[in-house]
């Protein structure tokens, strides 16, 4: 079957992927996409596009597969907006999309993915030494983060970059809330291993 680009259902070709602002009702979002509106769809790539490639780039690790995952993700939502039940926020859907989306690419891989670090990004309103600190405690925590495994790594970045509760991360993984917090307490065992000195507090 013919991949079907993105860019062939946004209207411009020059959609920004910076973070917007989340819309207050992203419900209302899905359904002006389900009646084929797409300066809606447009909404909802700018403000999952920054979000999907630093949960993607963390998980996969490996640049070609993160843009084709992440296209597959959000043309299954354009394709799909009806599947979206209302049970769960419409960022649990989507990032569960991506997460099977993403394991469905892991398994034709069968050598060893590389490790290529995430982007880090900090507020520009914080000081420049607020700045400094908090970029050094994220490459630390990525640092560290590259030495689990897949799901424990994939429970951490849910929780620590995208604020995800353990409810939300089970929907995502399609696994038992007591599963997420096991893998939740080997990762952070681990982590706090890797890490140096205070930075354990931060778990």
């Amino acid at each position: 079957m013919r991949r079907v680009s993105i860019q062939s259902v946004l209207k411009r070709n020059d959609v920004s992927a910076a973070t917007a602002s989340a819309p207050k009702d992203e419900a209302r979002l899905l359904r002006r996409i389900a009646a084929g509106e797409r300066r809606a769809f447009e909404e909802l790539y700018r403000i999952y596009h920054p979000r999907l490639t630093r949960f993607l780039s963390n998980l996969l690790r490996k640049p070609e597969m993160v843009e084709e995952v992440l296209n597959d993700t959000l043309m299954a939502v354009w394709r799909r907006p009806d599947s979206y039940t209302g049970a769960s926020k419409l960022s649990t859907w989507v990032f569960a999309i991506a997460y099977r989306k993403a394991l469905r690419a892991r398994s034709r891989f069968d050598e060893p993915i590389e490790d290529k670090g995430a982007e880090t990004r900090v507020s520009d309103e914080a000081s420049p030494e607020q700045q400094l600190g908090r970029r050094q405690v994220q490459e630390a925590l990525l640092s560290a983060m590259s030495q689990l495994s897949a799901d424990h790594r994939t429970v951490v970045d849910l929780t620590y970059f995208h604020e995800f509760g353990y409810k939300e991360i089970a929907e995502i993984m399609a696994c038992p809330v007591d599963t997420v917090k096991t893998r939740m307490f080997h990762a952070r065992r681990n982590l706090k291993t890797a890490l140096p000195g205070g930075l354990t507090d931060w778990l």
